[in-house]
C-alpha cells in the first residue's frame, strides 16, 4: 500500500483494490499548500480547520466522524474515542484504525495524551502509525516516544509538526526524532509497503509533504 503526507495530519493512504481513504484534511487558511485530492472516504479526528475541511476534498466521499466499525470498500475501519480530557478544554478526538486485509494503519489524530496500555494493546497490530509529534493541542515529542514503544509499530509516520509557512505553532520534528534516538530518520515521497515488510527494528519515515 502506499501512504503519502499533505502536512499537518491530512495523509491520502492507497491499496489496489480498495477504496482511497484521506484523513483530517486542513482548510486554506493554515499556511499550507491547498489541498487538491479526491478520496473515496474521509475520517475526520475532530471538528477544526485544520482537521475538518471536507471543501477541499474534489469528490463526495463518504465522511466518518466519531467512534465506530465500518466496512467500505473491503477495508474495515475502527474509529476509536481518545478524547483529550487533559487539555484546559476538554477536546473530542477520533483514532482510526484501517485494516486492508491485514494491513493495518493508526492515524492518531489530534491525541494529547498517552492512553492506558489497556486501549493500546486492544488495538492490535498496527503495521504504520501515524502520530503527533509537534505539541500544540497533540502529544509532545516525549509523549509521542513514549506512545509509539507502547504500540510496536513496524514504521512510524511523524504528522502534526512545524512546516515553513503553517501558522499553528507548533514544535519541529528533530524533537520527536532526538527522543527516539533517530539521527538519520528514512525520508521519503510516500511510504510503500506490504504484508512482507516486517523490519526487524521499527523505522521512523520522515514524509516530505506534497501539493
Amino acid at each position: 500500500m502506499e501512504i503519502t503526507w499533505y502536512g499537518h495530519s491530512c495523509f491520502r493512504m492507497t491499496e489496489r483494490g480498495k477504496v482511497t481513504i484521506v484523513t483530517d484534511p486542513y482548510a486554506g487558511g493554515l499556511g499550507l499548500p491547498p489541498l487538491n485530492i479526491k478520496a473515496d472516504v474521509v475520517t475526520i479526528s475532530h471538528d477544526s480547520p485544520g482537521h475538518n475541511a471536507l471543501e477541499a476534498i474534489k469528490s463526495e466521499p463518504y465522511v466518518l466522524r466519531g467512534p465506530g466499525e465500518y466496512e467500505i470498500g473491503n477495508v474495515f475501519i475502527t474509529g476509536i474515542a481518545m478524547h483529550n480530557v487533559t487539555l484546559e478544554t476538554p477536546q473530542l478526538n477520533v483514532a482510526y484504525l484501517f485494516d486492508f486485509d491485514g494491513l493495518r494503519v493508526l492515524h492518531l489524530g489530534d491525541l494529547s495524551f498517552v492512553p492506558d496500555q489497556s486501549l493500546v494493546e486492544a488495538l492490535g497490530e498496527v503495521h504504520a502509525l501515524l502520530i503527533p509529534v509537534g505539541g500544540g493541542n497533540g502529544l509532545k515529542a516525549t509523549q509521542a516516544a513514549e506512545v509509539v514503544a507502547m504500540v510496536e509499530p513496524s514504521f512510524i509516520v511523524p504528522m502534526h509538526y512545524e512546516l515553513p509557512g503553517l501558522t499553528i505553532p507548533l514544535e519541529g520534528v528533530d524533537k520527536f526524532l532526538k527522543a527516539m534516538g533517530v539521527t538519520r530518520p528514512q525520508e521519503a515521497d510516500t511510504l510503500k509497503f506490504n504484508a512482507n515488510d516486517r523490519p526487524e527494528q521499527a523505522q521512523v519515515v520522515v514524509l516530505t509533504p506534497q501539493s
